[in-house]
């Protein structure tokens, strides 16, 4: 792409070229036509008067005639159709075709008929030699100016071509600004092209302290967040274990833990997005069942009291080469979606070679609510106080930053199916 601006212009000088020498030898073809008829018809009327003249002196003289030219003389009275090669049925004139051939002058008079022929192959020669001649000193010429004009262009845009080709080199998550300073340009570059590229530097640097700033305030906020969201996890624990506690209080406690458990993955994928850059080394082999059912045993105590059965289905999911954690903040936040939404009947993980299903018979969704179902912060039961509506938004984000497309279908009251495609 960077080197598609001198190939535009190349281009357009070659088409310009063409053009150019298009019409230069059209023009001079038909120059030469034209001076051709006007000569050739010259000298057919100068033989003429001076076959008249002759004839003013002598009538008996004789016609000249020769290799190029032949002159019939008929006289007053005589039979004009008798001429050869049909020159008496031909109108008074000249006839000269247009390349090649005889040219034929036809002169009527009181005293008779001259016709004269006369071959003009040898001016053709000529002419076309000179024309020839002419033309390819004009395309030369033509050639010249087009090739000097093109690369006086060419290093114009250079310094352009560069710009562009160092700008779609950057990583767009840490730009090099400092490949655009002044000492790195091209001694070319004028004063357009250095202004850019200072523009340019300066919007790269912003960028990049931008994406910095994000990074910290990710990181840093996350890790604030661990210490009291590991009390809050520890003490609903202990709640949770109390025998004598009343059903209302276990409730309650099981809505803490379950949002300690959704917060903790948000947190986790938020690390794991703030360092974004160094995910894909932390890739490593490993089955799936290693990853979905430690994620199925946590958050099957979320179930308890509730008629629905949580399973896992093999159906030939193997091991995949993937960042573990990546994976199972994934699963974890769709089994948690599944396990909120579910009252009875079955949630299932099935385990395919490309992908990862998580289905339930929950309340379901509407088509309206699965378009925006990815949105930060949109949730479509609103009546359901827990869950902060941002699982689905990190899960869809940690997918493109994997490569694997994030599905959702589902039909109100029937059930939803979020699926995970991998790349293969």
């Amino acid at each position: 792409m960077a080197n598609a601006l001198p190939r535009r212009i190349k281009l357009a000088f070659i088409v310009q070229a063409l053009i150019a020498s298009l019409v230069l030898a059209l023009g001079i073809l038909g120059i030469e036509l034209g001076v051709r008829q006007a000569l050739v018809q010259e000298r057919l009327r100068d033989e003429v008067e001076a076959t008249w003249a002759s004839l003013a002196r002598d009538p008996g003289a004789a016609m000249p005639r020769n290799s190029r030219m032949r002159t019939y003389f008929v006289p007053a009275g005589g039979d004009a159709s008798r001429l050869p090669d049909g020159l008496g049925s031909l109108p008074p004139g000249a006839h000269v075709p247009l390349w090649g051939g005889r040219a034929v002058i036809v002169d009527r008079r009181p005293q008779g008929t001259v016709a004269l022929e006369f071959d003009a192959s040898l001016s053709d020669r000529a002419i076309l030699w000179t024309g020839g001649l002419s033309l390819l000193l004009a395309l030369a010429v033509t050639l010249l100016s087009a090739w000097l004009t093109y690369r006086t262009s060419k290093r114009m845009v250079g310094p352009v071509s560069w710009l562009a080709n160092v700008v779609a080199h950057w990583d767009a998550r840490a730009p090099n600004a400092a490949a655009l300073s002044p000492g790195n340009l091209p001694l070319d570059s004028g004063t357009e092209v250095r202004r850019l590229a200072f523009a340019l530097r300066g919007l790269a640097g912003r960028v990049g302290e931008a994406l910095e700033r994000e990074r910290k305030f990710t990181r840093d906020a996350s890790h604030e967040l661990r210490t009291p969201l590991t009390v809050i996890r520890v003490a609903a624990d202990i709640m949770a274990g109390d025998p004598d506690a009343p059903p209302r209080t276990q409730r309650a406690v099981s809505r803490i833990q379950r949002a300690g458990h959704d917060m903790q993955s948000v947190i986790d994928a938020f690390m794991i997005l703030a360092r974004d850059a160094e995910i894909d080394a932390e890739s490593e082999r490993f089955d799936l069942h290693e990853v979905v059912d430690p994620e199925v045993e946590v958050l099957r105590p979320l179930l308890a009291g509730k008629p629905v059965e949580l399973a896992v289905l093999d159906q030939g999911g193997g091991p995949i080469d993937a960042p573990r954690r990546v994976l199972s903040l994934m699963v974890g936040n769709l089994l948690s979606n599944a396990v909120r939404f579910t009252e009875r009947g079955r949630i299932e993980v099935v385990l395919a070679p490309d992908r990862i299903e998580v289905r339930d018979t929950g309340i379901g969704m509407s088509a309206e609510a699965v378009e925006k179902a990815f949105d930060p912060f949109y949730r479509e039961d609103r009546e359901r106080g827990d869950g902060m509506g941002i699982g689905l938004s990190v899960v869809r984000r940690l997918g493109e930053r994997m490569g694997w497309p994030v599905e959702l279908h589902s039909q109100p009251g029937e059930g939803t199916v979020a699926v995970i495609r991998f790349r293969r």
